[in-house]
C-alpha cells in the first residue's frame, strides 16, 4: 500500500454522492474536519435523474445537517398531490391530497433530478468547509485499532482515524475489506427515461401508474413528474431482446403512445436496470474503524424511493456514531455497533419491504389473477383499487428512513 499522507485526516468520507455529501456535512455540523475522496472529476456530472424522490424525514436530517439545506431542496423540487393507478387503460384508483406540509413546513416528498439534489449538497458542503479530493479512485484501505490508511489509485494516501464509504454499488472500500453483499438479482430489466417538459406546455404534475398498459403491449409504465420534466419505467420481459426498448432510437418509437408526439423529442436520458436486493453482510469492519452507507452497503429496487434515503439516514447515522467515539473514545464500541446494528436491520427491512414489491410487479399466474380480479372489483369496492394503488411499493412502516438513535 502506498505510504499516507502526511497529515492525518479525523475523519474520512469516501464518494461524494448525496450519502457521502450528507454524512460529509453531519460531520461538520458536529465540529469534525472531514474530507471527502472522490474518484470522478471535479466537473462530473452523473448523467439521469437517478433518484428523484427525497422524503420528508429525509429533509429534515438535510435540515439538521447544515440549516437551510432541506427547505431549499424542497423549495425547488416538485410536490405532486394527485395519484392515478389504470389497469389496462381504465382508472382503478384516483386520489388528490390536500396541501399539508406538516408543522416544519417540509413537503411529504420533493422530486428532483438526482443531479440536482447533487448541487445543493455540494453547494452545502462547500459553505460548510468540506475538503473535497477529486480523482482519488481508493484501491486500498487497511483499517487498525488505531486509524484507517487508505491508498488511491494514484498514489496519493490518507490515514484517518474513521472512514465513512459511501461509494456506491461497486464500492472500493467494501471490496477492499472483503465485505461481500448477498442477496438476489432478477429476471427482466426496465427502461427509465427521463423527459424534459415539451415546450410550451407541461405535463399534468401527477403520478399515474399503468398496469399492463395497452401502448406498450401489455408493459407496466410509471410516469413520475419531476422539476423540469418527467421520468418513464418501462418493465420489460425477461425474454425481451436487448435494443427493443432500451435504446434511444427504440424509445422515440415507443414513448409517442405513452405521452404524445412531442414529448419524444424531448428525451435527456435513457437506461436499462435490473432489479438488485443486497445487503452488506456487515456495516463495518472488524476493527469499527470503517462505516458503510449507502448503496455501499445496500442495493433495493426504485419502486418505494428506500434506496437514496435510506442511505442519507445511514449518512447521519454513521455521523453521530462517530461523534461519540471521537468525543469520548470508550463509548466508541458501543455506538459504532449500534450504528451497524440499527442500520442493517432498517436495510434488511427495506430488502423484505422491495422483494413484496417485486413479486408484486413481476407476478406469476395466480398473482396476475388476483389483480385483474382486484381492477375488476376497483369501482365497486374502492379497496381493491387501493391495494392496486399501494401494493407496488411494498410495506410502507419500517425503520426505511429511522436515523440512528442519539448516543
Amino acid at each position: 500500500m502506498a505510504d499516507p499522507a502526511a497529515v492525518a485526516e479525523p475523519v474520512l468520507v469516501v464518494g461524494a454522492g448525496p450519502v457521502g455529501m450528507t454524512a460529509a456535512l453531519a460531520l461538520r455540523a458536529r465540529g469534525l474536519p472531514v474530507t471527502v475522496l472522490e474518484s470522478g472529476a471535479k466537473d462530473r456530472v452523473r448523467p439521469g435523474s437517478r433518484a428523484l424522490f427525497v422524503h420528508r424525514q429525509s429533509l429534515r436530517l438535510l435540515e439538521r445537517a447544515r440549516p437551510g439545506l432541506g427547505q431549499r431542496v424542497a423549495a425547488y423540487g416538485t410536490t405532486w398531490r394527485t395519484r392515478r393507478t389504470l389497469y389496462r387503460g381504465r382508472q382503478v384508483f384516483a386520489q388528490t391530497y390536500p396541501e399539508s406540509p406538516g408543522k416544519d413546513a417540509l413537503p411529504a416528498f420533493a422530486s428532483l433530478r438526482q443531479v440536482d439534489t447533487e448541487r445543493f449538497l455540494y453547494e452545502a458542503c462547500l459553505e460548510a468547509g468540506v475538503d473535497f479530493r477529486f480523482d482519488a479512485e481508493v484501491t486500498g484501505v487497511e483499517a487498525t485499532g488505531t486509524g484507517v490508511t487508505v491508498a488511491a489509485a494514484d498514489g496519493d494516501g490518507w490515514t484517518a482515524g474513521h472512514v465513512i464509504a459511501a461509494d456506491g454499488a461497486r464500492s472500493g472500500v467494501r471490496k477492499a475489506l472483503g465485505i461481500p453483499l448477498e442477496g438476489t438479482r432478477s429476471e427482466g430489466y426496465h427502461v427509465v427515461v427521463d423527459v424534459a417538459d415539451p415546450a410550451g406546455g407541461e405535463m399534468p404534475v401527477e403520478r399515474v401508474f399503468h398496469y399492463e398498459h395497452p401502448g406498450t403491449g401489455g408493459r407496466t409504465v410509471l410516469r413520475v413528474p419531476f422539476t423540469g420534466g418527467f421520468q418513464i419505467d418501462l418493465q420489460c420481459r425477461a425474454d425481451d431482446p436487448p435494443g427493443t426498448y432500451d435504446t434511444e432510437r427504440a424509445v422515440r418509437r415507443w414513448l409517442p403512445r405513452l405521452v404524445g408526439e412531442d414529448c419524444a423529442h424531448q428525451v435527456l436520458w435513457v437506461s436499462r436496470y435490473h432489479f438488485l436486493r443486497k445487503v452488506a453482510a456487515s456495516f463495518t469492519d472488524p476493527t469499527g474503524r470503517v462505516l458503510l452507507a449507502g448503496e455501499a452497503a445496500h442495493l433495493f429496487p426504485p419502486f418505494g424511493a428506500r434506496g437514496m434515503n435510506s442511505g442519507i439516514a445511514d449518512a447521519v447515522a454513521a455521523a453521530d456514531a462517530i461523534s461519540v467515539a471521537c468525543s469520548d473514545p470508550s463509548r466508541a464500541p458501543v455506538a459504532i455497533g449500534e450504528f451497524a446494528s440499527a442500520r442493517r436491520r432498517a436495510a434488511l427491512f427495506n430488502s423484505v419491504a422491495a422483494g413484496a414489491a417485486l413479486d408484486h410487479m413481476r407476478p406469476r399466474r395466480w398473482g396476475r389473477m388476483t389483480q385483474r380480479a382486484a381492477a375488476t372489483l376497483a369501482p365497486v369496492v374502492p379497496r381493491c383499487g387501493a391495494w392496486l394503488e399501494h401494493a407496488p411499493y411494498g410495506p410502507r412502516n419500517g425503520p426505511m428512513a429511522d436515523a440512528a438513535r442519539k448516543y
